[in-house]
């Protein structure tokens, strides 16, 4: 079974985000880029089915200019198999809609045949969550999204969900689309041997341009704007001055 990985770069989660003066985006120059932290947790899912011998091969794909190739390259460390780069125009802003990227896997998808392609649940720059139920709706495959636990038996991926109630188990044909939650597990780091290994495993470019799909931005960002600073709290001697500023200054009493 062939497992295809969806990777995204974005800024490092530890990064303290800076909006550009002029408001116009997020200020990325001198800034740390990673995988994104629910993707990581995919490519992780993917080569612990490898190495379970449910799965045969693992690659990754993501969707940038030339410095993705960073994040391809973090992904076939861990231990992934080989690398698909979709290269945008060097004029292009990267900034793409869900539905955009969406169609653009469905290229790879077509081209690669995975039984079983694993994406994120969400990145964490726009928090869109919906390329993955896109992807598995233009594909035609069956989807489970926020997994907690994926298990194959007899050719039948059961996947436990996390919902808002609780956990829901769902039974999926093959071929199939899974996008992954936070406790799915826990992502291994890259050892240095498997660091200089990746430099030497295959990393395949598409041209965007190439696979017919319109790239034009259908979404404008008016404005890209810091959230407001929370004023500082204070510390009360008890709990009647408690009630006495929450019912006096607050109101809420």
């Amino acid at each position: 079974m062939k497992v295809l990985v969806a990777v995204k770069r974005v800024v490092d989660a530890n990064v303290k985000i800076r909006v550009k003066p002029d408001q116009t985006g997020v200020d990325l120059s001198n800034v740390k880029m990673a995988i994104n932290p629910f993707d990581e947790i995919a490519v992780e899912e993917a080569l612990r089915l490898k190495e379970s011998n449910q799965a045969s091969e693992v690659v990754v794909v993501s969707i940038g200019q030339a410095n993705t190739q960073e994040q391809l390259r973090s992904a076939l460390a861990m231990g992934a198999d080989r690398a698909i780069q979709v290269q945008l125009p060097a004029d292009h802003s990267d900034e793409l809609t869900s539905l955009t990227v969406a169609k653009l896997l469905k290229a790879v998808v077509d081209q690669e045949q995975p039984e079983l392609v694993i994406l994120g649940k969400q990145s964490i720059d726009s928090d869109n969550n919906q390329t993955g139920q896109m992807l598995a709706a233009i594909t035609n495959r069956a989807q489970g999204t926020f997994a907690s636990e994926i298990k194959i038996d007899q050719g039948v991926l059961n996947v436990t969900r996390e919902i808002d109630g609780g956990l829901q188990e769902v039974a999926l044909n093959l071929p199939a689309v899974v996008t992954t939650d936070l406790r799915l597990n826990e992502p291994r780091y890259a050892s240095l041997p498997n660091i200089m290994k990746a430099k030497r495993k295959p990393l395949d470019i598409i041209e965007a341009v190439s696979l017919g799909i319109n790239l034009a931005p259908s979404i404008t960002t008016v404005a890209v704007i810091e959230p407001a600073a929370r004023e500082a709290g204070i510390i009360v001697p008890d709990v009647a001055t408690l009630i006495e500023k929450l019912s006096a200054e607050q109101g809420v009493i």
